[in-house]
């Protein structure tokens, strides 16, 4: 039989280190990339189309289902969250969702979601962010010397992010909690100032126009359900801090709190943010720099000095952010080798830093992969989201009803903290996912079945697995 020997994380992280992992794990690309995204389909407009001033008819621009977006997106993470803080109470254990599954279902059902978080989820979210921020490296290096880069040469830039960060990541995990405390709080301090700066020299006026549709329908439905994959993306990350359970102090308190202080701040400063967008540049100018809002409303307001602190501002942010997406989901392939069901190596930690440097290696070579059908496409962010959108509120799903599940099969384990009435709370957030995940199927039918086509091709290895472990007993 295949021997893995047992070994132990270290608990090096505090309550600020898990607080910043959250922040750090959540604000990455996705309040300077996806407003755009999101007004365009709230407006029931085209990704495909490119938009001229002038060319979008003021009655489509709705303000209110734009933010209303958002909204719907911050209260549905918290009150996901609290699902989770029950889970990690419960079960302080690393690989985060991985680890609640485990419990609530057959290890058939917690294999795929680990299949699909490596080969579809987690490292394409690793990958959307990293385009990012090669995407402003490109702009950062066109403003300084004035030529501009190849789409290719942008993606050797992504490419050798995720390699420098992975490398940094194999060297202990008390450098790398160091690092994501200094980022998040600079993330945190950038995004106050540029929402003060577009507050400084906006205009009231922008807000006087048609704030929510003429008329509502099946349509404004659909087209809310299908923004909620860029807003629900932008807040995603937020359990990031729950895949390294067993390498957090207290885990059982200090990660609970975590959860809802960081989600709480970033959902105030993410609606702050947007208001800041809206009063600056206005609905149309949103959809017409849909690639670069952030840098379309610094420029208003600030001029083209601003654009190059923009710039350094996104760059810091999603390079922190891809930062805490290596850092924690190495935990899981690490925890999932650990039981058996994924490729033993990753089970290894280094002898001396007490990492899952090898799982940090497949997890890079894996999303360096990824990068090469993602540039592609013209539009890689959105494609990016799109592909792996439908598997992951799939396997979201099953996380929540896991609480529900656990607690039938355990009601007398213990539990730090407790989801307050969890039949409401419990089907508020099945009932989000369910209408997110029924829009996302009939708006993206193709990218969701690839996602599922490739999550259900572990189902091969699985069995291959179980069957060569059955002849090593015998």
């Amino acid at each position: 039989m295949e021997k893995i020997t047992q070994q132990n994380l270290q608990q090096k992280l505090g309550f600020t280190a898990a607080c910043s992992i959250v922040i750090g794990r959540i604000i990455g690309s996705g309040i300077f990339r996806t407003p755009g995204p999101i007004f365009i389909v709230v407006c029931g407009l085209s990704l495909s189309q490119s938009y001229e001033q002038g060319s979008i008819p003021p009655e489509r621009l709705s303000i209110g289902l734009f933010f209303l977006a958002w909204i719907i997106g911050g209260v549905a993470t918290f009150l996901g969250s609290l699902c989770y803080a029950e889970l990690v109470s419960f079960l302080p254990r690393s690989g985060g969702p991985y680890a609640y599954l485990k419990e609530a279902y057959p290890e058939f059902w917690t294999f795929l979601r680990g299949w699909a978080m490596f080969f579809v989820s987690e490292t394409a979210s690793i990958v959307a962010v990293a385009s990012v921020f090669a995407g402003y490296t490109a702009l950062m290096w066109e403003k300084i010397v004035g030529i501009s880069i190849s789409r290719w040469m942008e993606g050797g830039t992504a490419l050798a992010l995720i390699w420098l960060l992975t490398l940094a990541n194999c060297f202990g995990v008390t450098l790398s909690g160091i690092f994501q405390n200094v980022i998040s709080f600079l993330k945190l301090f950038s995004l106050l100032a540029m929402a003060l700066l577009l507050f400084s020299n906006g205009s009231h006026e922008h807000f006087l126009g048609s704030f929510w549709p003429e008329t509502w329908g099946i349509e404004t439905i659909i087209a809310l359900g299908a923004a909620m994959r860029y807003t629900f993306f932008a807040y995603s990350g937020w359990e990031g801090a729950t895949y390294m359970a067993e390498e957090v102090k207290n885990p059982r308190k200090n990660l609970p709190l975590s959860l809802f202080l960081g989600i709480g701040l970033v959902t105030v400063i993410y609606l702050l943010v947007n208001v800041a967008y809206v009063f600056q540049i206005g609905p149309e100018q949103i959809i017409l720099s849909r690639k670069q809002i952030a840098g379309a409303a610094v420029k208003s307001a600030a001029g083209p000095i601003g654009i190059l602190v923009l710039t350094s501002i996104v760059m810091l942010s999603t390079a922190g952010n891809v930062s805490t997406q290596i850092l924690v989901k190495a935990r899981t392939w690490h925890a999932m080798a650990r039981d058996r069901l994924f490729f033993s190596p990753m089970a290894k930690l280094h002898p001396l830093y007490q990492t899952p440097n090898m799982a940090l290696l497949y997890q890079a070579v894996w999303a360096s992969c990824l990068l090469i059908p993602a540039y592609l496409s013209e539009n890689s962010y959105e494609t990016i989201v799109d592909f792996f959108s439908f598997t992951s509120g799939l396997f979201n799903f099953s996380t929540f009803l896991a609480v529900w599940i656990l607690r039938k099969k355990m009601p007398n384990a213990e539990r730090k903290f407790r989801v307050p009435f969890l039949p409401l709370i419990l089907g508020i957030v099945l009932f989000i996912q369910f209408w997110f995940l029924s829009v996302t199927l009939y708006d993206r039918p193709w990218e969701s079945l690839l996602g599922i086509f490739i999550t259900l091709s572990g189902l091969v290895y699985y069995f291959f697995k179980k069957r060569s472990q059955q002849k090593d007993v015998q």
